[in-house]
């Protein structure tokens, strides 16, 4: 964590008393604090090796011997990093001042603001000169007066450690991650509601996969690397990487009994009973009942009929066949020409060729209409399946989402920002934009 501040310090040197009176009424000097003697306050939890103050400006001095030294510094402290609930976290920094050479009993160290009696400073530090952050807003900022005994030392060292809460402004990432994950997620639930005949149903699972693979780069680069904890959003990834490569699997074995066959598989009782009448009535489904051609022998002949009514076409043959003694149609007897012992031997090979022609075309349409029944079944199937993986993944989805993103203690946290309130640079930038006389109705 880098912060820029200034270090406010004050102490007593009895060396540095005088007079007034005999140095004709000063009463306050600044002096570089190179001449002086300052404390040796270093920051412990430093990152950089930059332990002290590096630029040594000069130091008020009073007549009662007290100093006054407000140095800038550049701070540069290690905070460990908690990237459970990334990106609606908080993260706690401590910054640790205490001296480096002195003990408590010879430099002891107290908050400028602490109260006699207690240790802790609600407000450690002062934010009416802090530019608020774009990417983070301050809820707590105490400081804490504490001694502590170090490994061959007889006295203890006190030191002050601020602690920073800070709270991750999260409209940016809701913006560029988290709904367009969410968007991705959603996209995996129309895969189920693409027709299986378009034949883009695997490409668009690959699609949303190979999306998703981006967004884990975009993650691996924004957070900082720690195994520790798997970030909330990676979780949310992770999750929604495997409802797409569930989506896949599923869309492959949907399109394996979209495209099955008679020839090629059997559809079983139970599956009949479960996929075609069950199920349909659970996922409010309504089918299109498929009835096969009317081959009653009261059909007239359209050149698909597979009975042949020899009676009613009798008047077609010849005369010389209608008078036989062999033909099977005396005494008005109706009878269907299903195989070579009906056919009349008497007819001429042109008439018994194409009567077996029109019975062997007949039998291939009925045989083909039976087929396509079945094709039309095992795509029903599949649309039921297509409907049942629909329900679920949007269920899996919308569950998901919540059950993921709405683990984060930070969103329940109804905390105000401290930095807005305490921050005075915001309210000099407006009052440089507004008119002369209503600043000074705000300055008085």
């Amino acid at each position: 964590m880098t912060t820029n501040l200034w270090v406010k310090q004050r102490w007593f040197d009895y060396k540095l008393r005088w007079d007034p009176e005999e140095y004709g009424g000063v009463e306050q000097l600044y002096v570089p604090s190179e001449h002086i003697w300052v404390p040796d306050i270093v920051l412990y939890n430093n990152w950089d090796g930059n332990y002290e103050v590096t630029l040594m400006t000069k130091a008020t001095l009073k007549y009662t011997g007290e100093v006054f030294w407000e140095p800038p510094a550049i701070y540069k402290s290690s905070c460990e990093m908690n990237v459970e609930y990334f990106p609606y976290d908080e993260q706690i920094c401590f910054m640790k001042f205490g001296s480096w050479t002195y003990n408590g009993a010879q430099v002891d160290l107290k908050h400028l603001d602490q109260v006699p009696g207690s240790n802790l400073v609600q407000i450690g530090i002062d934010l009416s000169e802090f530019y608020l952050s774009v990417e983070w807003d301050i809820l707590e900022v105490p400081a804490t007066k504490n001694e502590e005994y170090y490994p061959d030392t007889l006295e203890p060292f006190s030191d002050i450690t601020f602690k920073l809460t800070m709270r991750r402004k999260t409209l940016f990432y809701t913006v560029n991650l988290i709904v367009p994950c969410v968007a991705l997620t959603f996209l995996t639930v129309l895969v189920f509601y693409l027709p299986s005949d378009s034949g883009e149903k695997v490409t668009l699972c690959i699609s949303i996969l190979v999306s998703l693979t981006v967004f884990f780069l975009l993650l691996a680069e924004i957070i900082p690397p720690t195994s520790l904890a798997v970030p909330l959003l990676g979780k949310y990834l992770l999750f929604t990487m495997i409802l797409v490569s569930l989506s896949v699997w599923t869309t492959v074995c949907v399109l394996n009994i979209h495209f099955r066959s008679p020839s090629t598989h059997n559809m079983s009782p139970l599956v009949r009973k479960l996929f075609l009448h069950f199920m349909p009535k659970l996922m409010m489904m309504r089918r299109t009942q498929y009835t096969l051609p009317d081959y009653d022998d009261s059909t007239p002949s359209n050149g698909y009929t597979n009975e042949i009514d020899v009676r009613d076409s009798i008047s077609d043959f010849p005369s010389e066949f209608k008078d036989s003694q062999e033909s099977p149609y005396d005494n008005g007897v109706q009878q269907s020409i299903d195989s070579d012992n009906v056919i009349p031997r008497n007819l001429t090979p042109e008439v018994l060729q194409a009567l077996r022609a029109v019975r062997f075309i007949a039998q291939h349409i009925k045989d083909a209409d039976k087929d396509n029944e079945i094709v039309e079944d095992w795509k029903f199937v599949s649309m039921v399946l297509d409907r049942f993986f629909l329900w679920t993944f949007t269920l899996s989805c919308v569950f998901g989402t919540f059950a993921i993103i709405c683990q984060s203690p930070s969103l329940y946290d109804t905390r105000q920002p401290i930095d807005r309130q305490l921050s005075e640079i915001p309210l000099r930038k407006n009052n440089f934009m507004l008119p002369p006389d209503i600043v000074r109705q705000i300055v008085n």
